[in-house]
């Protein structure tokens, strides 16, 4: 088994990233809070092990959890399929999350049929593809909000090398 792509010989293949979770560093969802208000009830359906879910719920919002993993997140739903999920069980009046980047533009078009206010956290080259001009152009983008610093680096979830800085932007 290939630990790395061909074409990313620093990057781990996706049998390696399993389910591609990269927690979110609470400064980005500090800085999230300080340019957007947000709705009291809010949806993280990647929650993991609770970083935006931890930040949102200490800000005053009811957060509803779910991940696909129990990763350990207070007050969250395991097993939970974001993709599979229609209609929601629940109300809610904005999707906030860091998706799995190999499932991103899936993520952002399903949470976009299910609510209208959708905050993702991704790599800023998510704005570079015209395969995701439905979504970019014709589904509502108001605003891009892109980190001056790069965000500490996201290491994925259960990683044991050696701790790296990003030089990834992310928005």
């Amino acid at each position: 088994m290939s630990l790395t792509h061909a074409a990313n010989p620093g990057r781990h293949s996706i049998a390696v990233r399993k389910d591609d979770l990269y927690e979110t560093p609470p400064e980005a969802v500090r800085a999230l809070l300080r340019v957007e208000s947000l709705p009291e009830s809010i949806w993280e359906p990647a929650c993991g092990p609770g970083a935006i879910v931890g930040v949102l719920r200490a800000a005053g919002h009811r957060v509803y959890a779910t991940d696909l993993n129990d990763y350990g997140c207070p007050d969250s739903e395991s097993g939970v399929d974001f993709l599979m999920e229609w209609p929601p069980r629940f109300p809610f009046d904005a999707t906030v999350t860091n998706p799995p980047f190999k499932l991103a533009e899936k993520f952002v078009a399903h949470a976009l049929a299910l609510c209208p206010r959708v905050i993702m956290l991704l790599r800023y080259s998510f704005m570079e593809s015209e395969r995701r001009s439905p979504i970019l152009d014709s589904a509502g983008l108001a605003r891009v909000h892109v980190f001056r610093k790069r965000l500490p680096m996201m290491h994925r979830h259960g990683w044991q090398g050696p701790r790296a800085s990003s030089s990834i932007p992310f928005a």
